[in-house]
């Protein structure tokens, strides 16, 4: 797929541009270039409401559910100048980029009404409830389970099982849960997609401490936790195709604004090699060299991608990508401590870290979350390619 764009666009990019120079040199100017995942998160809640304000959080959206009605050059243009002004980390992403779109494709115009207005505008926060601990990259393996039973209000679905590695969920409103609601089920079949408030007895969050000193991930617990019969994306039992629509929508237009920022960390660990003399040393010439074509290649892999990404199906270059761009960011993290030396290794007296020691630490989850690069691999061989399973035991 090759994007151009025409002078209308280029304006488009010059609005968009200033309007968030305006608002990060100003008001937010606090908050620019944080990309920790969990600091300053009232500042960026409040960003979330600016941004929804302002119409700009989901573009892409119809105007009546507060986007813009964005075609993809737009999101495009908007998600490169994102990242391109470092404006904050997200807090509202997996509402934007992940069960809005599911909800938009999927769901009904009821789910529509109710739940994308303040998706958009910043007033609810989502996350995602899929991995669990005996079913991380295999995610037909789900164990947590839900059964429609009678409530003072109606048919309801009480949820027991336990998720982890849930990001944000100390800041979400919602959750979108994969769960199995056919007694006996295995694999893909019985599994629905349910829409679950996260403020309610029956729900507990545990954080978990990583070795960059956050905690973005968690543990979440259902304990007879509820939902209503109607927050059901979907039929129910047949959320597997629903759950497979997210994950296509994850590689969606917002890997442009993640590629702009891996752009920036480029040219922080390029200023690094020219501030301590290792842009003379030959090695990491060549590996900076290597770090920019790879980045050359994912972008017009993502451009490739972004054709097929609204059909909710994953098409050829969505398959690969996480692997390529997960195993080149891990890459460009050891880049980052090779160029650093030993001085990217010395911490604060509270554990501070730098930029690029923080992104070479967090980089060492990349090939692990979101699907392994081995589950990646099977499902390259599978999937995209029609391969036959390997036969087990």
């Amino acid at each position: 797929m090759k994007l151009g764009f025409t002078t209308e666009q280029e304006a488009f990019r010059t609005e968009i541009a200033g309007w968030l120079e305006e608002q990060l040199s100003g008001p937010f100017a606090d908050i620019r270039g944080v990309t920790s995942q969990t600091a300053f998160a009232e500042r960026r809640l409040e960003w979330e409401q600016v941004l929804g304000a302002a119409k700009w959080s989901a573009i892409g959206w119809p105007e009546k559910y507060g986007g813009r009605n964005a075609d993809l050059a737009q999101q495009v243009i908007f998600a490169e100048e994102y990242a391109r002004a470092r404006a904050p980390g997200r807090l509202g992403h997996m509402g934007v980029e992940l069960a809005g779109p599911t909800i938009l494709h999927f769901g009904n115009d009821a789910q529509r009404e109710r739940f994308l207005p303040k998706m958009a505008s910043g007033e609810e926060m989502w996350c995602q409830g899929y991995s669990e601990p005996g079913a991380g990259s295999d995610l037909s393996s789900v164990r947590t389970r839900a059964t429609l039973e009678d409530g003072p209000d109606g048919e309801r679905w009480v949820i027991e099982g336990q998720k982890i590695w849930t990001s944000l969920a100390q800041f979400a409103h919602w959750c979108f849960v994969i769960c199995r609601t056919e007694a006996g089920s295995k694999g893909r079949e019985g599994i629905s997609y349910l829409l679950v408030p996260m403020d309610q007895p029956g729900i507990e969050i545990r954080p978990i401490r990583q070795m960059t000193g956050e905690a973005d991930f968690n543990e979440v617990f259902f304990d007879g936790a509820v939902t209503a019969e109607e927050n059901v994306v979907g039929l129910p039992g047949q959320g597997w195709q629903v759950a497979m629509g997210t994950l296509s929508f994850e590689r969606g237009v917002s890997t442009l604004a993640q590629q702009m920022h891996f752009r920036n960390e480029l040219a922080e660990i390029i200023d690094a090699a020219n501030a301590n003399g290792q842009n003379k040393n030959p090695l990491i010439r060549q590996k900076i060299a290597k770090a920019w074509r790879g980045l050359q290649t994912m972008r017009a892999s993502a451009l490739r991608m972004l054709s097929g990404a609204e059909s909710g199906a994953l098409s050829g270059p969505q398959f690969t990508y996480k692997i390529f761009w997960a195993t080149w960011h891990r890459e460009l993290g050891e880049l980052a401590m090779e160029v650093l030396g030993q001085p990217g290794e010395i911490v604060g007296p509270d554990y501070e870290l730098t930029d690029l020691s923080l992104m070479y630490l967090f980089s060492r989850a990349d090939t692990i979350y979101a699907g392994t690069n081995q589950i990646q691999r099977n499902v390259i061989s599978e999937r995209a390619l029609q391969m036959p399973k390997e036969p087990r035991g």
